[in-house]
């Protein structure tokens, strides 16, 4: 597919080396030639100086052939107008742009047809809601839902005194009395799909399938207590803040942030009545024990430097603070994260990427074609949603005498309205949910991509 990127930060630079990596034509317009230069220097792509919202520049990018058109840069009101500009040069064209600003979002959307724009993507609301879930699952470092709600896939560090440490995953039914299925563990930055032999380790992070209700009941049998937080620190006030304060006061949780900015803390009054706010510096650790760190029930790190969010994270966990999340624009090299002791990491360019990536991957293919998409281990995993349809192969055929592909794994079956971890004897029928774990070099676009037949 010809994809015309607008844009190459953060977020255009994280989605042209995600779709560069599924073979896609990309072109990268920008008005800074270094930026350009530099994403030459890393990918097999096309750029573009200028303005991508002027004509003459979407022109030399060949907007007239392109089939997808992603406006990623710093300012609303360009990818608005780019939006706007490129769906006029070429109607068939599908568009999305990236809108941050709140007071942009309802007329992004009444105004989508006057904007040309087919979808808007928000990377700090999609951070703040992602935390907000994360949140409201205290006990895992990561929550993907599927099945309408009704199957997760959750991190689990496994630590010091967790009963699972130096278990073989066979016996592993045995210490949680309920059903789960670790679909992948990640060991040292490297990604394993283990089997039943595999000895699960200290700070093994593992990822579990299991019916939302089973839960529960694993937290609980592993002695993890799971209580949702009722007062949440937050530092930094940008708008991931602005959205997750808003998220949260539905839940009832009582949110405090500390920003630094006077008159940024003004402003957050006022658009935040029912929120404390804390003029401050969060880096201080006098300033955080003042403010009470270490009786938050969570802290949530949302500064515009990495290193500051994860020094505060690393305090909040030496006093013991029960869930900590910690947001990172630079997240790519997971083997020193992995070694830190900084709670649930978000990143917003990852989260905005992935979702992009979805929706690349339903316009190439619609029939059949995967209702969700999850990137799990720093996206070495995806964890795929698919219908199981007419044309689906080996329906009521015992999973046993199938064949699939190598480290392809059907992690659960959603049938008749129940959750069933898949064995040899599981068949699945028309109208199930199949859940498919595999790793991110393996492209599935279609359930029938998953067989070796």
């Amino acid at each position: 597919m010809k994809i015309l990127i607008a844009g190459g930060g953060k977020i255009g630079s994280c989605l042209t080396e995600q779709l560069t990596n599924e073979g896609h034509e990309i072109t990268v317009i920008d008005c800074s030639t270094e930026v350009l230069e530099d994403i030459m220097e890393k990918y097999d792509v096309m750029t573009v100086a200028g303005n991508a919202a002027s004509m003459s520049v979407l022109e030399a990018a060949d907007v007239a052939e392109a089939e997808l058109f992603i406006a990623a840069t710093d300012m609303d009101e360009v990818n608005m107008l780019a939006c706007m500009t490129a769906h006029g040069m070429n109607p068939d064209l599908t568009t999305i742009g990236r809108i941050r600003n709140p007071e942009y979002r309802a007329q992004a959307y009444e105004m989508r047809d006057v904007f040309g724009l087919t979808l808007s993507v928000n990377p700090e609301k999609q951070a703040a809601h992602e935390i907000a879930r994360l949140l409201n699952f205290p006990g895992f470092l990561s929550v993907d839902s599927f099945a309408k709600g009704n199957i997760e896939i959750v991190e689990l560090r496994v630590d010091a005194k967790n009963p699972l440490k130096n278990t073989k995953l066979s016996k592993m039914s045995d210490i949680v009395h309920t059903q789960v299925l670790v679909c992948a563990v990640q060991r040292n930055g490297e990604t394993i799909m283990p089997d039943g032999n595999f000895i699960i380790r200290e700070n093994d992070q593992l990822f579990i399938t299991a019916g939302t209700n089973n839960l529960t009941v694993l937290l609980r049998n592993l002695g993890i207590i799971a209580k949702k937080p009722k007062r949440v620190l937050i530092a930094g006030g940008g708008r991931i803040s602005y959205y997750l304060v808003k998220e949260l006061e539905k839940t009832g949780m009582d949110c405090t942030i500390m920003e630094s900015n006077a008159e940024r803390c003004q402003e957050l009054a006022e658009i935040l009545p029912d929120c404390t706010i804390i003029h401050g510096d969060a880096s201080s650790q006098e300033f955080l024990d003042m403010e009470g760190v270490g009786d938050s029930d969570a802290v949530v790190t949302l500064t515009g430097l990495d290193e500051l969010n994860i020094v505060i994270s690393l305090y909040a966990t030496a006093r013991n603070v029960a869930q900590v999340v910690t947001k990172l624009s630079h997240a790519e090299n997971n083997k020193i994260l992995d070694t830190l002791s900084i709670g649930a990491v978000i990143s917003p360019k990852e989260l905005t990427g992935y979702s992009i990536l979805r929706y690349v991957r339903a316009m190439q293919n619609q029939e059949g074609n995967a209702v969700s998409v999850h990137r799990l281990a720093g996206g070495k995993i995806e964890a795929l949603e698919f219908k199981v349809d007419k044309d689906t192969k080996h329906c009521g055929e015992p999973l046993r005498t199938v064949k699939t592909k190598q480290n392809i794994l059907i992690a659960s079956i959603f049938t008749r309205g129940k959750v069933e971890l898949p064995t040899g004897n599981s068949k699945f029928a028309e109208g199930d949910s199949l859940i498919v774990v595999t790793n991110a070099d393996t492209k599935i676009y279609s359930l029938n991509d998953i067989f070796e037949d």
